[in-house]
C-alpha cells in the first residue's frame, strides 16, 4: 500500500481548525510537528517514552495528511477516487477560506509519494532490547545476544496499545518490586496492560499475580507475553473492570490477600484508588506506585497516609516518582 502526504506549513495556533475543517473534506489522522513544549498533564497521559528535543518554540507548525494511492494512480478520499490536483484544490480552497477571519502563517502545501507503511508494526523500529539493572528486556522480533545468553531476560510484545518497559514510571516498579517480592509473595497488579510488572514480579520468584485493566485488550497483550516468557496460566489471573468503583471486580481480586499492590497509573487515579486498595493488602503488605509526574508526588504522599499506611521510600527518575509505602 502506497500513500501521498500533504504537508501543510501553518502556525500552532491554527493546528486545531485546519485539522477539523480538513477533516471535513475527507482529510483525517493528521501528523503534528510542532516545537510546542509538552505539558506535564500532557506527559501524564502520553507516558512518552522518549522525550521530544526541547527546541524553543517559534510558532510554526507542519500538519501532513496521508491519502492512499491505488495501483493505477489515483487517491482515495471519503471512499471515492480522485487524484492529486484535486486533492490539492480543495486544501487550497479551505486554507483561503480560513485565511479569511485568522492568521494560518505560509499556508503553504508541499506533495510527497511514501513508501509502503505498515502503520501498525513500523514503530517497532523504535524499541530495541536495552537492561533496567540485571533485567534484558527484549522484543519478541529480537534473538538474544550470544554476550546476553543466561541473564534474566523479559521477553515483550507490547502491542500497539501498551507499554514497552522503557518508560522511566516502569524501571522505577521494577526496581521497588526486587526489593520486596519473596517466595511466599502473592501480587496485585492495578492497570497492568501488558503484564511487565507482574511477569517481572514472578521471574523474580513470586508465588503468583493478579491483574486487572480497563482495556479489554490487555487480555491478549497479557497472555502473549506469559507465552512469551514461559509463565504457567495458573500463576498469572487477568480480569478487566475497574477496582476503584466495581464490587464485581473487587470481590475477584479478593480481600487483605496481597502481599504488594503496584499500580503504575497516574497520580490523580492513585488518590482515588488509594483508599480502596487497603481493602486488599494483608497486614504489613507493601503499596508502590508510581506514573506520579514531578509536582504531584505530595498528592500521592498525602493520599497514602490518610488510608493508613505509612511511606517507606519515595524514589525518583527523571520527571518522574515512585511512592512506596507499607500497610500498618
Amino acid at each position: 500500500m502506497k500513500w501521498v502526504k500533504f504537508k501543510i506549513k501553518t502556525l500552532t495556533e491554527a493546528e486545531d481548525i485546519i485539522i477539523s475543517t480538513l477533516y471535513d473534506i475527507g482529510l483525517e489522522g493528521a501528523q503534528i510537528e510542532d516545537k510546542v513544549p509538552l505539558s506535564a498533564w500532557e506527559k501524564e497521559q502520553m507516558f512518552v517514552d522518549i522525550p521530544p528535543a526541547a527546541e524553543e518554540d517559534d510558532g510554526v507548525a507542519y500538519l501532513s495528511f496521508f491519502v492512499e494511492e491505488k495501483e493505477n494512480g489515483s487517491l482515495e478520499v471519503n471512499g471515492e477516487a480522485t487524484d492529486r490536483e484535486t486533492v490539492m484544490d480543495n486544501i487550497r480552497a479551505e486554507l483561503e477560506d480560513l485565511r479569511m477571519f485568522m492568521d494560518i502563517g505560509a499556508g503553504t502545501i508541499t506533495v510527497e509519494e511514501t513508501e509502503d507503511i505498515d502503520w501498525i508494526n513500523n514503530w517497532k523500529e523504535f524499541f530495541h532490547q536495552f537492561y533496567i539493572d540485571d533485567l534484558l528486556v527484549i522484543p519478541s522480533w529480537e534473538t538474544v545476544k550470544e554476550e546476553d545468553k543466561g541473564k534474566k531476560t523479559l521477553h515483550i510484545d507490547p502491542g500497539t496499545a501498551f507499554g514497552t518497559g522503557m518508560h522511566e514510571t516502569t524501571q522505577l516498579c521494577i526496581r521497588q518490586l526486587k526489593k520486596f517480592i519473596t517466595q511466599e509473595t502473592v501480587l496485585l497488579d492495578v492497570g497492568c496492560g501488558s503484564g511487565i510488572l507482574a511477569i517481572v514480579s514472578l521471574m523474580y520468584g513470586a508465588k503468583k499475580a493478579v491483574g486487572t485493566d480497563l482495556d479489554p485488550c490487555a487480555v491478549e497483550a497479557v497472555s502473549q507475553n506469559m507465552r512469551d516468557n514461559g509463565i504457567p496460566e495458573d500463576d498469572f489471573t487477568m480480569m478487566i473492570g475497574n477496582i476503584i468503583n466495581d464490587k464485581e471486580i473487587q470481590d475477584k481480586v479478593g480481600y487483605m490477600c496481597y502481599d504488594i499492590v503496584v499500580a503504575n497509573i497516574l497520580a490523580d487515579v492513585l488518590v482515588e484508588l488509594t483508599p480502596v486498595i487497603t481493602n486488599h493488602i494483608k497486614k504489613g503488605g507493601i503499596y508502590i506506585t508510581s506514573g506520579i509526574i514531578q509536582g504531584k508526588e505530595e498528592l500521592v504522599i498525602n493520599a497514602v497516609r490518610e488510608a493508613g499506611l505509612s511511606v517507606l521510600e519515595v524514589t525518583h527518575q527523571g520527571e518522574w516518582a515512585s511512592v512506596t509505602a507499607r500497610m500498618e
